[in-house]
């Protein structure tokens, strides 16, 4: 191998090189040499230089070694798919990137010594090229002088080298700890000869992403070079002159909404309704520079899934996309365009995000606007297809679904019409799988389903087993949800020890609509029938038992989820119109349905750490925000598209919205609060209640000006009792023996309990915390009620893979003086973790300890605290840092007696992830004792194993591309 081919990767070409099977090198893309020459990119270079990196270190001696042919193999792939999905075709790839790309795979294979030599000698060779007349700085300009751009057209034209430093140097601006001329370097390695136009941008934007991890602000530098490819886009799509830099596009702004809105009603993209505002006012409102606000992440999914598009070209740009959706959700106001303008700013500056349908479908011809639909699945197989039928029709519109399929008779039970056996909920649930990857909301994302089944139903351990990978294929749902809908008896026998009876539901036809004490008692009468041998189908198992098994598969399969019904139904403002019988696609919706409606949710997220100013929470910036935000979301309701009328149905009727947070955690960051902390759980309790008091004050207010709704008559909105006063109706239904609740006000309540009477509520329920998987990260905060993840990973979705650093942590660690290669590369070898790293203090170890070094208690506690404030639910997951079927029975156990009605994901660590650590035994779970600050013990648990093989389950949103929740 020539010394030149060796320098690619930078490795001693004097070292021998064994026999190496490569794999098919990348044809479609470039490699940028350091004279500006681009050659064809082979991934058998990267085998021969990492091989020979091993060899540096390891000695001739180990050139014929299987481990070190199967370690090189696996490096070099795992190198070469990393460019296959981070590279667009066509683009070029400089030998500096595959350089830093091998040191990050022997970092991460363990090879530190390797890596280490690898380091030394790219730095030992940098310094002697740095005095290299053939690579001097006048020779590589004149090299890129030379250089031509192939066209859309195929003509050539000169390389515009002046404009790519100003988009450079003003894309930096105003940021601290970037280097404009170092990026203007960077970014010339990546240009050649006959280098598309569109590939431009690409070489921009690559250079500074891969900066982001030693520099979180190189994340808006991206997403700045970014955002000049889609003004190029656009204006070239609505045939306006290119503008060239940044500051003559802002001119341009207030011309480009016209052009933008009739060329979307001209392709009939858009509404023509739009046409009707006084789009002079509403042009002059818009404000460039709110574009700058965005991470990388944030506007690349933008542009990918949100953004109007013809033919695959994007020719809506953010500002724009921000007042179109704000455009379409004021079309009924009385003052559209004043209203349009309100929610506008309400929006761009991230203080509000209305939820994925209502962004993608807002001002378009079908605004389909909502995010969640529940249904009851009935016990006749017409109304089991109608149910599959609604299904594919809301889906098909991007809403999430939440099944009830309780009602549907049990495997064995009698059919009266063919005097046959009903083969149970099972091979249709089968169906309802396929339907979901059939039905992908026109490829903006994954149809997603989530089938509910009552813990009584004799199909309940088969149901259990729908997600494993071993068993009868027929019987198994590998692409949808599926949740336990688990009445308080239950877990009240399962405390006991006691035995649990199965039924199917057409012999036991109320108990789907009875809950609490009523649900006890006839549940008794039915099981004595049983015992005195007048039933035929039932059987009798161990609730604790049955419970170490939902608790099994929850662990080992990631589903089904632990829901609980009676919190749902006693605390429920509408027990006066119907049944809550299952939660929605994310568990965080808690509304009734029934045959001839399909209950509907409309969401979105308040960005909390927006609204902390000078060390503790805005109360007149949040009341603000959240009058706005139910206004806004009260629109949704009569805006909306409905696919199904049942749909129409429930949501004209009963009105529900559903109000919700994101960034909690970045608010405890700003706060300086440890997510695991007394303080933080009050600033749970005391966010969470103003929030509830502003919600359910801006919906009293809206019945004033727009009347109540429909059914507020017999609620409990009427009767005086607020989501905190329904948190005693459970402690009494429940026995205050199962209820651990802090009831406990900040406000003062009495001036809004008159303000409801004397005006009622426009909306059956007004808040509801939803995961925020995407628009958070539109936003760039934390998911909804999340602790961070990691503090450095990469981040996965449809949009591709994202380098994410935790800006708050860089920023403590640079004023400590900690912030350099070393810590950086520690950070990449704990997997984002501080509790290893020796050198920093304990305090902020604490601040920004990750997910699964947080106990979960912490977790529920605060949820706990949220939950007596909310009228509906909230996606809470939970963390496992370690296999124990104690731990994990005491958790959910733990949340039931809180009074959750809900909760989501558990997560549970890979193996990879557990050997660099060491296993720390984790404290048993408690309660916070609120006199004292110090923790309490829980009821007893009880000990059982869990499948330690079993693959962890993956992280909703993080690791799965495909799921991206219902926001």
């Amino acid at each position: 191998m020539s010394s030149e081919l060796s320098a690619q990767v930078g490795v001693n070409p004097s070292i021998s090189t064994p026999s190496i099977t490569s794999t098919e090198g990348l044809s479609s893309f470039q490699v940028i040499k350091r004279n500006g020459q681009a050659v064809p990119y082979h991934d058998s270079k990267i085998a021969t230089a990492i091989t020979k990196a091993i060899l540096a270190v390891e000695g001739s001696s180990a050139s014929g070694s299987t481990r070190v042919k199967e370690t090189v193999d696996a490096l070099t792939q795992t190198i070469s798919a990393n460019f296959y999905k981070n590279k667009p075709e066509g683009s070029a790839i400089s030998i500096e990137e595959i350089q830093d790309q091998v040191e990050l795979g022997l970092m991460r294979q363990g090879l530190h010594k390797v890596a280490r030599a690898y380091v030394l000698y790219r730095e030992e060779h940098s310094k002697t090229r740095a005095s290299d007349e053939d690579i001097s700085a006048q020779s590589k300009t004149s090299s890129h002088a030379n250089i031509k751009v192939l066209n859309a057209d195929g003509s050539e034209s000169p390389l515009n080298i002046g404009r790519i430093k100003t988009i450079i140097h003003e894309a930096c601006a105003s940021l601290d700890d970037v280097n404009a001329n170092d990026l203007f370097e960077k970014a010339q390695n990546n240009l050649y000869n006959g280098i598309k136009q569109k590939d431009i941008a690409t070489a921009l934007i690559m250079a500074a992403r891969t900066r982001i991890e030693e520099e979180p602000n190189y994340g808006y530098v991206s997403a700045r070079l970014l955002l000049d490819s889609m003004q190029q886009e656009a204006c070239q799509f609505l045939d306006i002159a290119t503008p060239d830099s940044f500051q003559d596009m802002k001119s341009l702004y207030a011309d480009l909404l016209s052009v933008t809105l009739n060329k979307g009603v001209e392709l009939e993209l858009m509404s023509a309704d739009l046409l009707a505002f006084d789009l002079k006012r509403i042009a002059e409102a818009i404000r460039p520079e709110r574009d700058f606000q965005f991470t990388y992440l944030g506007l690349q999914t933008l542009y990918d899934r949100y953004f109007i598009h013809w033919r695959e070209t994007r020719f809506e740009l953010p500002q724009i996309f921000f007042m179109r959706v704000s455009m379409g959700l004021a079309l009924l106001e009385d003052n559209p365009t004043e209203r349009a303008i309100e929610f506008y700013h309400l929006l761009s500056t991230f203080d509000y995000m209305c939820s994925t349908p209502t962004l993608f479908n807002a001002g378009t011809n079908r605004p389909q606007l909502s995010s969640c639909y529940l249904t009851t699945i009935p016990d006749d197989l017409a109304g089991i297809y109608d149910g599959m039928k609604d299904n594919a029709l809301l889906s098909k519109w991007a809403g999430g679904l939440g099944n009830d399929w309780t009602p549907v008779r049990a495997l064995g039970s009698l059919i009266k019409g063919t005097n046959g056996q009903s083969q149970g909920i099972i091979p249709f649930l089968k169906v309802v799988n396929d339907t979901a990857v059939a039905v992908n909301q026109g490829g903006k994302r994954k149809g997603a389903v989530c089938a509910y089944l009552e813990s009584w139903h004799l199909d309940i351990e088969e149901f259990l087993e729908l997600r494993k990978n071993t068993g009868d294929e027929r019987r198994r749902t590998h692409d949808m949800n599926s949740a336990n809908w688990i009445p308080d008896l239950f877990m009240k026998r399962v405390f006991e020890d006691k035995e649990w009876t199965l039924f199917s539901p057409n012999d036991v036809p109320d108990l789907h609509d009875l809950y609490g004490q009523a649900f006890e008692t006839r549940y008794q009468e039915y099981e004595t029938m049983a015992a005195n041998g007048e039933m035929r189908l039932f059987k009798t198992v161990s609730a604790k038992n049955l419970w170490r098994k939902m608790l099994s598969m929850l662990f080992e399969t990631g589903h089904p989820w632990i829901t609980f019904k009676d919190p749902c139904n006693i605390r429920s403002p509408q027990q006066h119109s119907g049944v809550v019988h299952s939660s929605n696609l994310c568990t965080e919706i808690t509304l009734n349905t029934r045959e001839d409606e399909i209950a509907v949710c409309n969401l979105g997220s308040v960005n909390l750490v927006n609204h902390i100013h000078d060390g503790k929470l805005d109360e007149a910036h949040l009341q603000k925000t959240i009058k706005t935000a139910i206004r806004l979301l009260d629109n949704v309701i009569d805006i909306n598209y409905y696919a199904v009328p049942q749909a129409k149905n429930a949501n004209l009727r009963h009105r529900p919205i559903g109000m919700g947070i994101m960034g909690f955690q970045d608010a405890l960051y700003a706060l300086k609060l440890p997510y695991s902390s007394i303080e933080a759980v009050h600033f749970a309790d005391q966010s969470m209640e103003l929030i509830s008091y502003y919600a359910i004050e801006a919906s009293a207010n809206l019945a004033k000006e727009r009347g109540a709704y429909e059914s507020y008559e017999g609620s409990l909105w009427s009767q005086d009792i607020l989501p905190i006063d329904s948190l005693k109706r459970l402690s009494e239904e429940r026995g205050e023996h199962y209820s651990v609740f802090d009831d406990s006000t900040q406000l003062n309540w009495q001036p809004l309990r008159d303000l409801i009477k004397a005006n009622g509520m426009r909306n059956s329920n007004v808040m509801a915390i939803a995961p925020t998987a995407t628009i958070s990260n539109i936003v760039g905060v934390s998911q909804s009620i999340e602790p961070s993840y990691q503090n450095l990973f990469v981040k996965s979705n449809l949009s591709g893979e994202f380098t994410v650093v935790n800006p708050w942590l860089v920023d403590e660690l640079k004023a400590l003086g900690l912030w350099d290669a070393v810590m950086i590369n520690d950070l990449k070898y704990y997997d984002g973790s501080l509790k290893h790293i020796e050198r920093i203090p304990e305090a902020l170890k604490a601040r920004f300890a990750t997910a699964f070094e947080i106990d979960s208690r912490w977790l529920i506690e605060a949820a706990s605290r949220r939950q007596k404030w909310i009228d509906q639910g909230q996606s809470l997951n939970l963390y496992m840092s370690e296999a124990s079927g104690k731990l994990l029975d005491n958790l959910y156990k733990t949340a039931w007696t809180r009074g959750l009605k809900t909760t989501y994901y558990l997560r549970s660590l890979g193996a990879t992830h557990m050997e660099k650590t060491t296993s720390e035994a984790s404290p048993n779970m408690a309660s916070v004792d609120h006199s004292t600050n110090t923790m309490t013990s829980e009821p007893e648990s009880t000990d059982f194993e869990l499948n330690q093989a079993a693959e962890a389950p993956q992280f909703c949103s993080i690791l799965d591309p495909e799921c991206e929740a219902c926001q």
